[in-house]
């Protein structure tokens, strides 16, 4: 049959359906006498319901069932038929107007639209690389050693210095008033790591165990609590107990604590090398990766389907409310989040979706079997025993299905490198591993 398509504007379209009213009847009355064989009803026996009750009771909802069934047969049909890419579910309101013995429909939907990719060698890139210093592996070891410290109490004569562990009771007012989270008991932190506000600690900083304190301190404006931002308390503090911190000498003793075999201080610092590269690795290939598309968004034109944007942002509000039930968020799934804040985030995500598939398409950059071995095989070299991360990878679609997305995107890049205008620079360690 011929299929009308109606433009309305940019990617909304419109097609009528018609629907014979004879067959949607013949389908409601097979339905219906099929359920009559299993209704049950008091005073009759399985199978033995009259089909007037049965129409009465179950006529209005096999009806709808069937409407929907048919309009949904057409509408695919339509689409079909017009060659139509549909974006989303049509929206199918019933009209006036239809032919005697027929129902008349209306599906206005949205179509996938044309990508029209640009130039390429007109879009400039900043590719960055990183190299692991020995700067980076002492600073890594110190944080090894940190991690395993112990502590000593201090004399009594001894005054609070950085690097110690300071126990103290602390309560704050504000204008003479208490305020929350304002007080504690036996309260700890490590003097001059940043954990509390600065003047906190310059004011704990040279105070000896037993000493109590009152002193002003002013909260920033952007402080985290909205209640005290901006405004100036006055604390009270009293240092209960002071700890000298101890770190482990980096010895073989040391190393082996840290899984080093061998135990040796140059086999810890080639470990410690090692893992650093891999990470640096997945770090500035992200940041090329974001750079890549970036540029090839900004010379790609297209619409974004309205009814994409509005599905992607739902399935954002899902998993911020899966996010909130995995951190022990009572009743997340029912959390009041509105789909608008991230409707721009969800329109990014989209239409870099439609353009890496038409580059992708266009340009044959699929995943290639011996890509994604390569690609699993990488990532299992971070694991204890890269074999079975390898076949756990493999033995399941869905994280195949992972692995394969982000090959593509890995081709994408690559691709858009090899075209672009690129301007190589080096960043430092520390500026690349802060996410700068």
């Amino acid at each position: 049959m011929a299929v009308t398509v109606e433009t309305l504007e940019k990617l909304e379209r419109r097609i009528t359906l018609t629907l014979a009213a004879a067959d949607i009847n013949s389908e409601v009355e097979a339905r219906l006498k099929k359920l009559a064989r299993t209704v049950k009803a008091d005073g009759f026996r399985p199978g033995k319901v009259p089909m007037s009750f049965v129409a009465q009771r179950y006529g209005a909802s096999v009806q709808y069932e069937v409407v929907n069934d048919k309009l949904g047969q057409a509408f695919s049909q339509a689409a079909n038929e017009a060659k139509l890419r549909v974006a989303g579910m049509p929206r199918i309101e019933q009209k006036d107007g239809a032919a005697e013995g027929d129902l008349a429909f209306d599906a206005t939907f949205e179509v996938y639209p044309e990508v029209k990719l640009g130039d390429l060698a007109e879009a400039s890139v900043e590719r960055v690389s990183a190299e692991v210093t020995e700067e980076a592996i002492d600073k890594t070891v110190e944080i090894l050693r940190k991690q395993r410290r112990s502590f000593a109490q201090r004399g009594a004569a001894d005054v609070a210095a950085d690097g110690d562990r300071v126990t103290i009771d602390f309560e704050g007012k504000i204008d003479g008033e208490p305020f929350a989270g304002g007080k504690a008991d036996g309260f700890q932190f490590l003097l001059g790591e940043g954990q509390m506000l600065e003047a906190f600690e310059k004011a704990v900083r040279g105070m000896k165990s037993g000493e109590s304190k009152t002193f002003p301190l002013a909260f920033p404006e952007d402080y985290h609590g909205k209640e005290v931002a901006g405004k100036e308390a006055d604390f009270l503090v009293t240092v209960k107990k002071i700890e000298a911190q101890h770190l482990p000498e980096v010895n073989e003793a040391f190393a082996k604590a840290l899984g080093i075999k061998d135990g040796t201080v140059e086999a810890l610092r080639a470990d410690i090398k090692k893992n650093l590269e891999r990470e640096v690795k997945f770090r500035v290939l992200a940041r090329n990766k974001a750079a890549a598309m970036d540029a090839l968004v900004s010379k790609a034109e297209l619409d974004v389907p309205k009814a994409l944007i509005e599905g992607e942002a739902e399935r954002m509000v899902g998993n911020a409310r899966e996010d909130l039930k995995k951190r022990g968020v009572k009743d997340a799934d029912k959390a009041p989040i509105p789909a608008e804040l991230f409707k721009e985030q969800a329109e990014k995500r989209v239409r870099l979706g439609l353009v890496v598939a038409e580059l992708v398409r266009s340009n044959n950059l699929q995943a290639k079997p011996e890509q994604l071995q390569a690609h699993i095989e990488d990532i299992s070299q971070s694991y204890e025993k890269p074999a079975e991360v390898v076949r756990w990878y493999l033995s399941d679609r869905e994280r195949m299905a992972e692995v394969e997305a982000v090959v593509i995107e890995n081709n994408v890049t690559d691709f858009v490198l090899a075209k672009a205008k690129v301007e190589d620079k080096q960043v430092p360690f520390d500026e690349l591993m802060a996410g700068a």
